[in-house]
């Protein structure tokens, strides 16, 4: 379920692979494996997505379907 959100969700956001490659700090390639399931999302990678698409690693991972993060405490 997560390599769908995934695609969903930068397609929602109008960026390319190769936009979210530069943002995460890796090649384009690397995130394709990761979207087609081809290799498993390391977990600090799999953080960073979720803050920039502004959603939570459980959306992202099909564990919710609440698009909103969670509130952080303070």
């Amino acid at each position: 379920m997560y390599l769908k959100r995934l695609r969903e969700l930068r397609e929602d956001h109008d960026y390319t692979q190769e936009f979210i490659g530069k943002k995460t700090n890796m090649k384009r390639e690397q995130y394709y494996r990761y979207e087609s399931g081809k290799r498993d999302i390391p977990l600090d990678t799999l953080i960073i997505l979720a803050e920039l698409y502004g959603t939570s690693v459980d959306y992202i991972l099909g564990l919710t379907d609440e698009k909103e993060p969670y509130k952080k405490n303070s």
